[in-house]
């Protein structure tokens, strides 16, 4: 176990493995952090460096969020207006409801899972609060198209040069919605192009040690935190060894 994830001292660790056996290394999946990239680098010179699936896909839909909570904050700005000017002439403040029941703040707020998930995997519910949500503010429904078409790029690529061609056309789309969120989210995905493609040499993810860490994490919780690393270690061992 390594304590952090400064690069040198990533390196020193890695050092012991022996150089043969780390020139057989030919590819490994990371995250967008910059201080492991430069461990891989630095430690396995023959390796391809592949970002996570995943994580690329993580910025774009913290996209479509970013402008859901921009809008909720918004309508609860505007709710408390409405609700203070109601005092003040004191009358008693009623919110405009949905066909669904949801005011504009519970539509914004409830919306959240559905727009993470494409269309089919939708619930009766969330279908009949999409339909709103998409009347009520286009621009959420451009940037979930948006955040659906770099999935399915993802999913329907079946080569690098497919996929390169691909993310040429969803950087053209993304630019004429000319959503600033979604800008600055196609700026992260050019600046990682080169390795984000390489996941279509072998679409390889990490997606298992991503899940394991999870495991860690919430078992760490459930205990309180660790004092003593090895008796950790050895729990750790006995319930996923």
């Amino acid at each position: 176990m390594i304590e952090g994830v400064k690069s040198s001292d990533v390196i020193t660790v890695l050092s012991k493995i022996p150089q043969e056996a780390r020139d057989e290394v030919l590819e490994v999946t990371l995250d967008m952090s910059n201080s492991m990239d430069k461990s891989i680098r630095g430690s396995f010179p023959n390796a391809a460096i592949v970002t996570d699936r995943f994580h690329v896909q993580q910025i774009v839909t913290e996209a479509v969020q970013e402008i859901r909570i921009r809008l909720r904050k918004k309508a609860i700005e505007a709710e408390n207006k409405a609700i203070l000017l109601a005092r003040a002439k004191k009358k008693s403040y009623q919110p405009h409801c949905y066909e669904n029941g949801d005011t504009k703040k519970q539509l914004l707020a409830r919306s959240r899972y559905l727009l993470f998930k494409p269309s089919s995997k939708w619930t009766e519910s969330q279908q009949v609060r999409a339909t709103i949500l998409f009347r009520e503010f286009p621009e959420i429904q451009h940037a979930y198209n948006l955040s659906m078409a770099f999935r399915s790029w993802y999913e329907n690529s079946t080569g690098r040069q497919q996929a390169l061609e691909g993310l040429r056309h969803w950087y053209t789309k993304a630019e004429a919605e000319n959503i600033e969120s979604f800008t600055v989210a196609a700026e992260s995905v050019k600046a990682y192009e080169e390795t984000i493609l390489n996941y279509f040499n072998n679409r390889s993810t990490n997606a298992s040690a991503e899940s394991f860490n999870a495991k860690l994490k919430g078992f760490r919780a459930l205990v309180r935190g660790v004092r003593d690393v090895k008796f950790f270690c050895f729990r750790i061992a006995k319930l996923y060894g």
